[in-house]
């Protein structure tokens, strides 16, 4: 049967080709970001062979804007913002000021108008959200401290960009793009915000009771088609009306409907059952998006590549770096957010989108962020690689200094006045059995760990549990690690542990530090820095194999522990370890 609709075509070469290029992205590791942008660009009018309709693509793109920012806002958290408020408000404030500073003077080097500069460096201080929340819980930190600060800045920025798409319009006159003459300016202005803010106070009050009753009436039917149906009827219900009554962004209307939706007890099946259409329009939004990509700009301007490359890359990533050290970070904590937000994603094509829209921007800032987002989302693997010895370095570095004050998301809860017990630094599979352990045995502990699941469960069975990074001083002291009869550290970051051994060797010389360790050259370094014992997890483990392998030639077990006990011993055994075949 021919296809005759340019909106089924369009939508089959999409998804078609977005398969391709994210098996193609997989494959060669990289963000699944870069496949679903290459693919536009292979349909798109810049390149040869097929071309899918570009208008076509613009409104399912629409369509996929509305449900990526229906799922911002359902994920939308005002506590944990609150929780690190002290950190992500003001340092994803200066941070998109200094980036947006840096991009206007860009672009006034090339010649750009003073507005369409500014819009241009707010675009390229926005990181994509997706690609900093997937990159934090692949490498396990969205739990953390890290996690938790670098979850509240992404908020700020959502939220800051918002309001820029909702005034921008309003104001585009004033900075010389097509809108309102100069003298209704201000008065375009105040109306954006009230009709806003009307529509805003509207959805808080009556929507917030409205939408929960919707759904849960949706799921009292007993049809999970028919639940499913009235989440996605809301979202783009809001939004249209939104849209049509209001004359607010169809963006800002789905995300106010993904926030009252949150309030209901359903929210997170609700937006389980909704993930599967909002990943395949937000997957159609990235392919659109990269059918608007011109390739042509790399050879005619790639020196203006290059520099926004820099921009996003070099200057913003040392921007946020800074600016969290100065507002008393640990290093790790800055280098993990500075280096996860150096790139440009889904906020950033948005913006740019308006800005050409309303002729602030020409048309080449579009394939310039394009480029640089490209770049920057398929490096950003690659670059998160130099954390952990960029980490060493500012550790080492005067910068350093500026760390004094680390962040505590989680209150600190009642920890009692404990004297001659022991404190446990990480409690994963490893801090977990051992602390089973000393609990059969009677022996009172103290958990200190990154994760807030953790931590809660502790406290909930009674066990005392600290949330912070034991490699601070006051986090220790609240630990009561000056009265601490032994301290032991199981966490598998090297740097982390060494950290963690200093400060402990500082707040209680005398107390024995155990740690574990991954090679022969590992341990000698802790033991320099005064660790009592230094586990080799490698070694135990062989160690535990040839004690089952000895029983089953008759070996008693006294005689295959001498054994053991001299391979234990045995320093040769351990350069075998370090130098030997896996």
């Amino acid at each position: 049967m021919p296809l005759h609709s340019n909106l089924l075509v369009s939508l089959i070469a999409a998804l078609v080709a977005a398969c391709c290029g994210g098996l193609l992205a997989a494959s060669l590791r990289l963000p699944l970001i870069t496949g679903y942008l290459l693919a536009g660009v292979a349909i798109g009018p810049f390149t040869p062979g097929f071309t899918a309709d570009p208008a076509v693509a613009g409104q399912l793109a629409d369509l996929g804007i509305v449900l990526l920012m229906f799922g911002v806002g359902m994920h939308f958290s005002l506590s944990d913002l609150l929780r690190v408020r002290a950190v992500a408000v003001p340092g994803a404030l200066a941070q998109i000021a200094i980036t947006t500073m840096l991009g206007w003077l860009l672009t006034r080097w090339w010649g750009w108008p003073a507005g369409g500069g500014l819009v241009f460096g707010l675009a390229l201080s926005i990181a994509s959200t997706v690609v900093v929340l997937r990159t934090l819980s692949e490498r396990g930190l969205l739990d953390s401290v890290h996690g938790h600060i670098a979850t509240g800045w992404l908020i700020v920025e959502d939220l800051f960009t918002v309001v820029v798409l909702v005034l921008l319009p309003a104001v585009s006159g004033l900075l010389g793009g097509s809108a309102p003459d100069q003298g209704s300016a201000a008065t375009a202005l105040l109306l954006a915000l009230v009709k806003a803010a009307a529509f805003a106070l509207l959805m808080l009050y009556a929507g917030t009771r409205l939408a929960p009753w919707l759904v849960t009436l949706a799921a009292r039917s007993g049809s999970r088609e028919l639940f499913t149906l009235s989440v996605l009827a809301l979202a783009l219900g809001v939004a249209g009306a939104a849209a049509a009554l209001f004359g607010v962004s169809l963006a800002l209307g789905a995300f106010l409907a993904g926030i009252v939706l949150a309030e209901s007890d359903l929210s997170y099946q609700a937006a389980a059952e909704t993930t599967p259409f909002r990943d395949a329009f937000a997957v159609v939004f990235f392919v659109s998006v990269g059918m608007l990509f011109d390739p042509a700009v790399l050879i005619e301007a790639p020196l203006h590549v290059v520099a926004v490359l820099a921009l996003i890359l070099g200057a913003k990533a040392t921007g946020a770096v800074l600016t969290v050290l100065v507002l008393g970070q640990p290093a790790r904590t800055a280098v993990t957010l500075g280096l996860s937000i150096a790139q440009v994603g889904e906020f950033s094509f948005i913006l740019t989108g308006v800005g050409v829209s309303l002729t602030l921007l020409p048309a080449e800032a579009r394939n310039l962020v394009l480029a640089g987002a490209l770049a920057s989302i398929t490096l950003n693997a690659a670059l998160l690689r130099m954390a952990t010895p960029l980490e060493a370095w500012l550790t080492r570095s005067p910068l350093n200094t500026l760390a004094r004050r680390p962040l505590s998301v989680l209150p600190a809860g009642s920890v009692p006045n404990l004297r001659g017990h022991a404190v446990i630094c990480g409690y994963g599979r490893v801090g977990s059995i051992i602390g089973r352990a000393l609990e059969r045995r009677g022996i009172r502990l103290l958990v200190i760990d990154l994760n807030v699941r953790v931590v809660e469960h502790l406290r909930e069975r009674g066990i005392p549990a600290v949330y912070g990074d034991a490699g601070h001083a006051t986090i220790l002291a609240h630990a009561g690690l000056a009265a601490a009869r032994v301290v032991i550290v199981t966490v598998p970051d090297r740097p982390a542990t060494r950290r963690i051994v200093q400060a402990a060797r500082a707040a209680n010389p005398q107390a024995p530090v155990i740690v574990r360790t991954h090679s022969a050259a590992e341990r000698r370094e802790l033991r320099d820095l005064g660790v009592t014992e230094a586990v080799l997890g490698e070694l135990e483990l062989a160690l535990e194999m040839t004690r089952a392998g000895l029983r089953r030639f008759g070996v008693t077990g006294y005689e295959a522990q001498a054994v053991l006990t001299g391979i234990r011993q045995s320093e040769d055994s351990v350069e075998q370890l370090r130098y030997g075949a896996d």
